[in-house]
């Protein structure tokens, strides 16, 4: 049984002002449980499509559903998206303006009416998901890069949503800041929301996404991460190059390293443990 669609875009177009088309009869789905990263060029229209799955912006024709049910937009309609689905844009300077960490994560359920106990237990749990209960008090202008990011992602999980969707979100942060995200992004999921990355990384796509959907200019190109992200064609399409893993994986298939049906490596680490041979150490003979 495949795993139910929990937001669904269908044939959405969108065109801003005076400006031409960006998105055009598209159909596009977010699968409850699955994580999905979200690629394509510059200007292939994927943070057009964020806003439109969080209700940033409504399809000029078209119609986007949350378990099937048409979102209408008024307030009451989009109260109800802003309480399934969250956006957190790139840069947190966009996103982050109270003057505390934790005022900055309570803005979201405080606007919701929340009871002050219910709003203290969400900041509480959303600055712990994201490891930065320690920077409860911390002015939010006196916070580094990667503190900033964890801190605009835990506003959007205060809001405990079923769908969180990230622009970039490893963009800018060191290796280890890049782990640690991943390690929260993980956490998340293992609690029950359903994560969209946009990103350009198509080595951490195949990481760590089961799908991907390519933006590319004949529509969306959707299906799971090995499979599709193997396509050249595909990628061709939308201008990106073959993953690190995927090509290695070619590479040991074709010496008859890796059985066709078997999962090639991912990651560096993952081809260091599972192909390179252990180093041995080899004692001198002893001397005569």
């Amino acid at each position: 049984m495949s795993d139910p669609v929990l937001l669904a875009l269908r044939g959405a177009s969108f065109a801003y002002e005076d400006g031409p088309v960006v998105l055009s009869g598209l159909d596009f789905e977010v699968c409850e449980g699955r994580a999905l990263a979200l690629l394509g060029r510059n200007g292939s229209g994927k943070t057009t499509l964020m806003r439109l799955l969080s209700g940033g912006l409504r399809p000029k024709t078209g119609q986007l559903t949350v378990d099937d049910r048409p979102v209408s937009y008024d307030r009451k309609g989009l109260t109800r998206l802003r309480t399934t689905v969250q956006l957190v844009v790139q840069d947190p300077d966009d996103q982050l303006f109270a003057a505390s960490v934790s005022q900055d994560v309570s803005f979201g359920p405080l606007n919701l009416g929340l009871p002050d106990a219910e709003v203290r237990a969400r900041v509480d749990e959303a600055l712990t998901a994201l490891d930065i209960t320690a920077l409860a008090d911390r002015p939010t202008h006196l916070l580094s890069y990667g503190q900033r990011k964890r801190t605009a992602i835990a506003g959007a999980v205060a809001m405990r949503p079923r769908v969180l969707i990230l622009d970039e979100p490893t963009a800018g942060l060191d290796p280890d800041g890049q782990e640690r995200l991943l390690d929260t992004l993980g956490a998340l999921r293992g609690g029950g929301t359903t994560v969209v990355m946009a990103t350009h990384d198509v080595d951490l796509a195949l990481r760590w996404a089961d799908d991907v959907a390519l933006l590319t200019p004949a529509g969306v190109r959707a299906g799971p991460a090995p499979g599709t992200l193997a396509r050249t064609d595909l990628l061709r399409e939308a201008g990106l190059r073959l993953p690190w893993g995927i090509a290695t994986t070619q590479l040991l298939r074709a010496h008859g390293l890796l059985e066709e049906t078997a999962a090639g490596p991912r990651t560096p680490e993952q081809l260091a443990a599972d192909f390179v041979p252990p180093v041995v150490a080899v004692r001198p003979p002893a001397e005569s």
